[in-house]
């Protein structure tokens, strides 16, 4: 069964992530983490196949946290969801392996997430 950890500083965030996944992929096992260091710690005791992750949190940021993870699982599919979409972003992004999907979060933009993370390698 596919696993997704959603990670994001704000709880309205996970909570409109979490709701969009289940109507999508009901039978998905879904965690949250409210911080980077949180995800990171949560991905050493059970690596998921999916995280959605927030670039600005406090502690570590988004693509540190996404960088560790990668690191420890190298397998796993990471979205960055995010409003900072400079193309410093883009580029920090494309450097970790990652993709980028812009906020807010609506339907549209958890399709893109869950498109990415469905795609046929």
């Amino acid at each position: 069964m596919p696993s997704l950890l959603i990670v994001d500083d704000s709880r309205v965030s996970r909570m409109m992530i979490r709701a969009r996944v289940q109507v999508a992929h009901p039978h998905w096992t879904v965690a949250e983490a409210a911080t980077g260091d949180e995800a990171v710690a949560l991905v050493a005791n059970a690596p998921p196949d999916y995280v959605t992750m927030d670039v600005n949190m406090p502690g570590l940021n988004g693509f540190d946290a996404a960088e560790l993870i990668r690191r420890a699982v190298p397998s796993v599919k990471v979205v960055m969801l995010t409003a900072n979409i400079q193309e410093s972003s883009h580029a920090k992004a494309q450097e970790l392996g990652v993709h980028l999907v812009q906020k807010p979060i609506t339907d549209a933009s958890i399709r893109q997430v869950l498109d990415h993370f469905t795609a046929q390698p």
